[in-house]
């Protein structure tokens, strides 16, 4: 044992969770009722072992800077939260409202830059020759059912979580304590026990060597370790790493999402609870999104996914032309930028479903596999998830049984299993991959598997993306192979991203800044996002074997980062600055060079870090 692990700290708590997103709000909310209660007998049925004669111990630890900090806008049905607050009023909380109209828009290309098949193109002229395309756009007339947020909520996850976490708080039953990033589980090597988590070193430098003021993060040791750290938290994949994933299960599907909130003009009159689905632009792959809030905000955002062929993985300049569609920007012209923000998003649904429960630890959320692929909804479910671990918690708490892997399947994992959740899962676990074979196979899929409960579907095999760009041939009809390594070599030797040089030349039109919403991806950060990192915390993305990022010849890593904290670097190793990363992980799953260890991991690592978003109102 070296002098750091002699100088780590440790602490005995009951349970320790990791992450506060909607699935750990579930979970407290839950927990912490049945934790007040003031019956003397249910009381006495819950008491700590780590703290003999008190009540249990239960601490939250979350990475951002604020428990709403870091996370999305969102519209989604609400069953499992309106079942956890019966009587919820959408006015106590900012930015929430009742879901009113909802419309799915097809977006034909007005500048004539997408990557359109022979379909689409087809499709966009008939549209135009009908006279339906009004402001380059076709209003659906059916919204497929699954789609519906019927009885529905538009709100800010951001504002959801903080008052969440205030009525937690005031429950006096457990603590969140934000900034405080966990670097791993701590695992028993030989029985995959977890017995707790470890939090982030500080004091140190970038690369994690002790620095002044060093402090070993402390061991916190519990009996049960809940995981909602989200698809791309530390712990969650370290514990996916040592543990390995059920047979047939992969994370091999992902997205991005970026979106802007918006004050809109005093002359906009959508109603609030106005929700806009649309597809086919800025490129045919990409889904986006348009919810209207109280007092005339909007949330407008795109979804740029996985299987995306195109080296110009930009989502924030495809986000700039996607605000510029005719169709959205007669309500967006003038309007003001509020906020911006950006996460990965886990698109494997039921498929990347790791194991939910294990000796001494729980899945809840999206890194659980909880998304539904079909109706892309994930808010509701991750809230349940939480919900249905707290219920079988207090089911062994009172039972005073162990958090065995065999307990815990019985208390949690069969009531998930039992639910909606587990249904609506299945039916949507293969809606999606006919995307692997384009844009139309994929929405015909999507239908089928809609209308049919997911007994019809559009066969594909989803790839991850190192393995699907190898064989990716986007432009190929349009840009020669020659004329796309003069473009990478002419980017390289100007030390610039080749997103933008590639789009011009495709003939995406130059973005006219008006320096109030359409601003510099910079400018974005500040005016938005308000993205800072404290000072003393170790890189947490690390770029593991410098040859193979000098070898790299795709570099999306650089291209897809949310905050441009990955830029070119010396000798072809890409250099990171974490004042500027937002946390998104989108870096994770582009990056095309696998590591030769046989682990299928990527060159990538995404470390516990601190830092982020500063806005609320995401």
């Amino acid at each position: 044992m070296d002098s750091t692990e002699n100088e780590r700290q440790s602490m005995d708590v009951d349970i320790a969770c990791v992450g506060f997103g909607p699935a750990m709000g579930g979970f407290l909310t839950t927990l912490s009722r049945a934790l007040a209660a003031t019956n003397p007998e249910a009381a006495a049925a819950l008491q700590s072992r780590a703290m003999p004669g008190m009540p249990p111990q239960v601490i939250c630890y979350e990475r951002a800077d604020d428990m709403g900090f870091g996370v999305s806008g969102v519209v989604t049905r609400a069953r499992g939260i309106r079942a956890s607050f019966p009587d919820f009023d959408p006015a106590q909380i900012p930015m929430c409202t009742p879901v009113q109209s909802e419309k799915l828009v097809y977006l034909l290309d007005p500048n004539g830059a997408s990557q359109r098949s022979l379909a689409l193109r087809l499709a966009d002229k008939m549209l135009r020759t009908c006279g339906l395309a009004r402001l380059k756009a076709y209003e659906v007339p059916y919204c497929p059912a699954f789609l519906h947020k019927n009885d529905g909520l538009v709100m800010s996850l951001g504002q959801f979580n903080q008052w969440v976490g205030a009525n937690v708080l005031a429950s006096g039953a457990v603590q969140v304590w934000p900034s405080t990033p966990v670097a791993m589980p701590l695992i028993e090597s030989d029985s995959k026990h977890v017995t707790g988590v470890r939090l982030a070193d500080q004091g140190v430098d970038k690369q994690g060597n002790p620095d002044a003021g060093f402090m070993p993060g402390m061991d916190i040791r519990a009996a049960l370790t809940v995981i909602g750290d989200g698809p791309v938290g530390p712990v969650g994949r370290q514990i996916d790493e040592q543990c390995g994933m059920p047979p047939g299960h992969a994370r091999e599907e992902w997205a991005v999402g970026m979106k802007f909130v918006v004050d809109l003009r005093e002359d906009v009159d959508l109603e609030p609870g106005t929700v806009f689905h649309t597809f086919g632009y800025p490129e045919p792959e990409i889904f986006g999104f348009f919810y209207v809030h109280p007092d005339r905000v909007a949330s407008v955002g795109i979804f740029v996914p996985s299987w995306f062929d195109s080296p110009a993985r930009t989502a924030y300049r495809y986000l700039q032309h996607y605000i510029l569609h005719p169709y959205l920007w007669r309500y967006l012209e003038g309007g003001k930028l509020r906020s911006w923000g950006a996460k990965s998003l886990q698109e494997s649904g039921k498929r990347g479903e790791p194991w939910l429960a294990g000796d001494g630890y729980a899945r809840i959320g999206e890194g659980s596999g909880s998304t539904n692929v079909l109706t892309g909804s994930g808010v509701d479910e991750a809230w349940t998830t939480g919900v249905q671990l707290a219920e079988g918690v207090i089911e062994l708490l009172q039972a005073d049984k162990p958090f065995t892997k065999e307990n815990l399947e019985a208390a949690y994992v069969s009531r998930r299993r039992a639910s909606w959740v587990e249904k609506e899962g299945l039916i949507a676990e293969k809606s999606r991959d006919g995307f692997q074979k384009g844009v139309v196979t994929g929405m015909i899929g999507m239908a089928l598997a809609g209308l049919t409960g997911g007994k019809l579907f559009a066969p594909g095999k989803p790839e991850p993306t190192h393995v699907r760009m190898r064989h990716a041939r986007h432009y190929a009809d349009r840009i020669s192979s020659t004329e796309m390594d003069r473009l990478r070599a002419d980017c390289k030797t100007r030390n610039v991203p080749f997103h933008d040089a590639l789009m011009d030349r495709l003939g995406w039109p130059a973005v006219p800044m008006d320096g109030q919403l359409l601003v510099s991806h910079q400018d974005a950060l500040l005016m938005g996002g308000k993205v800072q990192a404290a000072a003393g915390y170790a890189d947490h993305v690390v770029f593991l074997e410098p040859k193979l990022c000098e070898k790299c010849g795709a570099k999306l890593c650089i291209d897809i980062c949310s905050g441009q904290a990955i830029t070119p670097g010396e000798n072809g190793t890409p250099a990171f600055d974490r004042e500027k990363c937002i946390h998104c992980g989108a870096c994770i799953w582009n990056c095309t060079q696998e590591l030769q260890d046989g682990s299928k991991r990527t060159n990538i690592e995404f470390r516990a870090g601190s830092g982020g978003l500063h806005s609320s109102e995401n």
